[in-house]
């Protein structure tokens, strides 16, 4: 398959190069992204796409300190929301009725158990549930960048504070989970650049019952 070869040649990039991904390329991840399988296919979350070079560098200085921040493309900020409101999900069962063409009183059922679903859940459970959404769609992305042989490096460790205050995403009914920087290695600058993949052994990571 392409995409294992491709899994064998994508790492965590340290050191970009600067060198800016095709628009194209980056509308494939974000589709891949938009595609991506979710609980109850609600999508609780955005990205923020980060192209401007100024702001990349303010996101450097107040929130991660991490070279790829600078030296990527684009910079993807994964936002999860905060709650799911009654309007939240009224709008995913207008889109549901538009987009199949259905009367949206079929779907009472189905936003009935959405509500029963969130209101059975606190605050804090509900943005670990929406962050849990999240890196499903990490993990597509970065697949479907492999696949466009586009490096793809997701960062943790981050104010994650400062980035929601920097973008209002409060304001928003969102809050920062993890970045993902879009470009190509430095195969000069990143030590790593050539060294072998290294994964646990397959009869060690995999139990047959």
């Amino acid at each position: 398959m392409k995409l294992i070869k491709q899994l064998e040649w994508r790492y965590s990039v340290k050191r970009m190069n600067g060198e800016e991904v095709a628009k194209e390329k980056v509308n494939k991840i974000l589709k891949s992204i938009r595609l991506a399988p979710t609980s109850m296919g609600l999508q609780p979350f955005e990205i923020l796409v980060v192209e401007n070079p100024e702001v990349k560098k303010d996101l450097f200085q107040i929130a991660c300190g991490q070279p790829q921040v600078l030296e990527s493309s684009h910079l993807l900020i994964f936002s999860a929301w905060n709650q799911v409101t009654e309007l939240l999900v009224d709008d995913y069962m207008k889109t549901i009725a538009e987009i199949r063409d259905l009367d949206i009183e079929l779907l009472d059922d189905f936003k009935t158990s959405i509500l029963k679903f969130v209101r059975s859940k606190n605050d804090k459970e509900i943005r670990e549930w929406a962050a849990r959404q999240i890196y499903i769609a990490l993990g597509t992305a970065i697949d479907a960048a492999a696949l466009c042989h586009v490096d793809a490096t997701p960062m943790e460790g981050f104010n994650s504070k400062a980035i929601d205050e920097y973008f209002d995403l409060e304001d928003d009914n969102l809050h920062s989970v993890v970045l993902l920087a879009l470009g190509y290695r430095d195969v000069h600058k990143d030590e790593f650049a050539e060294a072998p993949k290294v994964r646990r052994h397959f009869e060690d990571l995999f139990r047959f019952i």
